[in-house]
């Protein structure tokens, strides 16, 4: 039965929590706090900090924290798979459906027009990003950094992740 209680407690904020793992955080806190009774608030606020100072997605981290504490690696296994059922169950179905009638000139048009609605989400969440850098660490850092990170990996090509990596010594080191 926990396995079935893990299953429900994650699977319901990935069907609901439309608009990434931020937006279900709240729905995920309401399962294991309030429903279920697993953690308390600060064991929850400390699994979501511990789930933010890593890499990869929150929601999908703590699942498999939580799972485990519940349930050990199968329940780990099961919080995993139901954080990630409800996109990867739209993906397979949509992706079949779009394959199915790619050739038609509708989905052609359908595909080129979402383009821009994608470029523009992605803008907005880069102006999230500047905005929030902006607030943290200041105009001239920001800039900065933004602009060595943009001349190394558009100009010497070098691979994203040892940007990232250089930026969290520059980090740790100078802006402490």
């Amino acid at each position: 039965m926990i396995y079935f209680h893990i299953f429900l407690a994650f699977f319901i904020p990935g069907i609901l929590g439309y608009g990434g793992g931020p937006a279900s955080i709240p729905l995920i806190e309401n399962e294991v706090v309030d429903r279920y009774e697993w953690m308390s608030v600060n064991e929850f606020s400390e699994v979501l900090a511990m789930g933010n100072a890593l890499p990869g997605p929150i929601a999908t981290k703590m699942a498999g924290y939580i799972g485990y504490a519940e349930g050990g690696i199968l329940g780990a296994i099961v919080g995993v798979f139901a954080t990630v059922a409800p996109s990867l169950i739209l993906m397979i179905s949509l992706l079949g459906l779009l394959m199915k009638f790619k050739d038609s000139p509708r989905v052609k048009r359908l595909t080129i027009v979402v383009r821009p609605v994608i470029a523009v989400l992605l803008g907005v969440m880069t102006y999230d990003f500047f905005f929030s850098s902006y607030e943290g660490v200041g105009l001239i850092q920001t800039i900065l950094i933004g602009g060595i990170s943009f001349f190394l990996m558009e100009k010497l090509k070098v691979h994203p992740a040892y940007v990232i990596a250089g930026s969290l010594v520059y980090g740790a080191l100078v802006l402490s």
